[in-house]
């Protein structure tokens, strides 16, 4: 077993832990090979095995409307088939290099589906990709980071994502932790 350090309420707390599920949030976001090089990463250290997995929004009769004319179901169709497509050359470029994986594309609610997802796989630490968002973005769309650092019973690792940013990474254990 690994000795990996995680910092609960500020202090260093040694652990002995071996990480073997590790979900990967991807968003298609130009930066997300990032992502999947810090899980490869992790997964090569510890023997894990990685989830690749982007939630689509759900379908418009989920959320209240009428599904819509056949061609906005067909170009619905071919999106999620794109998006499932990009997935799996980022689960199979992790095949290449001898890491146990799989792609997972599902429909819903962000959050509630990386919750979900973290119990049902057993995961031990998420990574996510971080963006800089502005107070408008963030009270009018909301922010999957703080919500899932917030909940999440497992340690999230974020990546940041943007230019403001240098490639450093930072880890969070929100398993323990309280916020004030």
């Amino acid at each position: 077993l690994q000795k990996i350090y995680l910092g609960v309420k500020n202090e260093r707390i040694l652990k002995t832990k071996r990480m073997k599920n590790i979900l990967v949030t991807i968003d298609f976001e130009k930066e997300a090979n990032l992502l999947v090089e810090k899980a490869s990463e992790l997964a090569t250290k510890f023997g894990s095995k990685v989830w690749l997995l982007h939630v689509a929004a759900p379908d418009p009769d989920f959320v209240g409307y009428a599904p819509g004319p056949q061609n906005e179901i067909d170009f619905r169709s071919d999106e999620l088939k794109h998006e499932f497509k990009i997935i799996e050359q980022y689960a199979h470029q992790l095949k290449l290099a001898g890491i146990e994986v799989e792609g997972l594309l599902v429909k819903g609610q962000t959050l509630e589906t990386i919750l979900e997802k973290i119990a049902a796989l057993n995961i031990d630490i998420v990574i996510i990709g971080h963006h800089k968002h502005s107070l408008f973005y963030k009270a009018f769309v909301g922010n999957t980071d703080s919500g899932l650092i917030n909940k999440s019973t497992v340690p999230i690792l974020l990546v940041p994502l943007n230019d403001d940013y240098d490639t450093e990474v930072s880890t969070v254990d929100s398993s323990n932790a309280t916020l004030a």
